[in-house]
C-alpha cells in the first residue's frame, strides 16, 4: 500500500482543516511552553524512530507561529523521533491566531485522544480538569477541534493503521452538556481534588505521580503558597508526608499560606504517634491479585479503593 499521498489536498476542505500542510525544518520548531504530559522514552520511542525512517511522518503535527520559529502543539513525540531519525524537516499544520485556551486545548485533547483520560497521571488529569474548569473555556470550540484532529486520524487511518503514530481517539465526548466529572467517569470531589492537585508545584505533582505523596494529602498541601510548597519538597528528604503531618502543615500556615522552614522541617521530620490504633480492613489475595499487581504501591491500592467505594456510595443515592 503506498502510504506517500497529498495530504494538502485531503485537508483542503474547509470542513476539515483551514490551513494546508507545509515542510518546516525540525530545528525551527520548540516545544509548547505549557506541556505537561510526558513524553515517549524507551522502545516506544526506538519503535516511533525506526517507523519514521521506514515511512516517513505521514501525519503532520500541528503548530503556530511563535516569533521567527514555531511552537509544536501537537506531535512533541514525532518531532524529537524525527531528528533522532535524522530528518531536516517535518510536515506541519500552521494553525495562526490562536487564543491561549484555544492553543491549550489542542495540546490537551490530542493527548487525551491518544492515551484516554485514565491512562493520564495524576498530575495530567488534574490539568485537564482545570483547564475544564477555566473561566475562558469554550466547549463549542473545544468540539471543533475534537473533530478536526478526529478527522486528520480518519483521513489518514489507512497509511498509519499499523503506525505508532495515529492519534487512536478513545471515546471522545462532544455532548456540551455533559460537566468534565461526568465525561471522566469522575465524582465531584474526585473533580474538586483534581482542581486542588493542578494548584501545586511541579514538583510536588512529581511526588504525587509517584505516589510519595496521597492525593489527599496533596489537596491539602495546595492550600500553601508556591515558596511555602519548594520548601516542603526541599524538607521531604527528610521524612514521608501523610494526611497528618499535611493538615498539620496547612492549619501552620498564615493566610497566606506561608510557614516558616524550620516548622516545616520539624513537622515532616515528626515521629508518627502510633498508638491510637486505626481500624484495618484485610482482603483476600485472589480480590488483590483480581484487581493489583504484586509489586502494586500501597498508596496506589488506597486511592483506588477510595475512588471505587467513593463511586460507589454517590451512586447509591441516585
Amino acid at each position: 500500500m503506498n502510504t506517500k499521498f497529498d495530504l494538502n489536498a485531503m485537508l483542503s476542505t474547509p470542513a476539515v482543516l483551514k490551513n494546508t500542510v507545509k515542510q518546516i525544518p525540525c530545528d525551527m520548531l520548540i516545544p509548547y511552553h505549557n506541556h505537561k504530559f510526558e513524553l515517549y522514552t524507551g522502545e516506544r520511542l526506538e519503535d516511533m524512530v525506526e517507523s519514521i525512517k521506514k515511512n516517513g511522518v505521514i501525519c503532520p503535527i500541528i503548530v503556530q507561529p511563535f516569533k521567527n520559529i514555531y511552537e509544536i502543539l501537537i506531535g512533541h513525540n514525532r518531532w524529537k523521533a524525527s531528528q533522532l531519525a535524522g530528518l531536516a524537516t517535518i510536515p506541519a499544520i500552521v494553525k495562526e491566531g490562536l487564543s491561549e485556551s484555544e492553543a491549550e486545548m489542542y495540546v490537551t485533547e490530542s493527548n487525551i485522544l491518544q492515551r484516554g483520560f485514565n491512562n493520564l497521571k495524576i498530575s495530567e488529569q488534574a490539568s485537564v480538569i482545570a483547564q475544564r474548569h477555566n473561566s475562558m473555556f469554550s466547549q463549542g470550540k473545544r468540539n471543533d477541534i475534537i473533530r478536526e484532529l478526529k478527522m486528520l486520524e480518519n483521513l489518514n487511518s489507512d497509511g498509519l493503521k499499523n503506525n505508532s503514530l495515529t492519534l487512536n481517539p478513545v471515546g471522545s465526548k462532544l455532548d456540551s452538556n455533559k460537566d468534565a466529572g461526568r465525561e471522566y467517569g469522575l465524582g465531584k470531589t474526585s473533580v474538586v481534588r483534581l482542581i486542588r492537585i493542578n494548584k501545586l508545584t511541579d514538583k510536588l505533582k512529581e511526588l504525587v505521580d509517584s505516589g510519595d505523596i496521597a492525593i489527599r494529602s496533596a489537596v491539602e498541601l495546595s492550600f500553601l503558597s508556591e515558596s511555602t510548597q519548594n520548601s516542603v519538597a526541599k524538607a521531604m528528604e527528610n521524612g514521608k508526608i501523610d494526611m497528618k503531618k499535611a493538615k498539620k502543615l496547612r492549619d501552620s500556615a498564615n493566610k497566606n499560606g506561608n510557614i516558616n522552614y524550620d516548622l516545616i522541617l520539624k513537622i515532616i521530620s515528626e515521629k508518627n504517634d502510633n498508638t491510637a490504633k486505626l481500624k484495618s480492613v484485610k482482603i483476600s489475595r485472589e480480590v488483590f491479585e483480581k484487581y493489583f499487581k504484586n509489586n502494586t504501591d500501597g498508596n496506589n491500592v488506597t486511592e483506588t479503593l477510595e475512588k471505587a467505594l467513593e463511586f460507589y456510595f454517590e451512586n447509591q443515592k441516585k
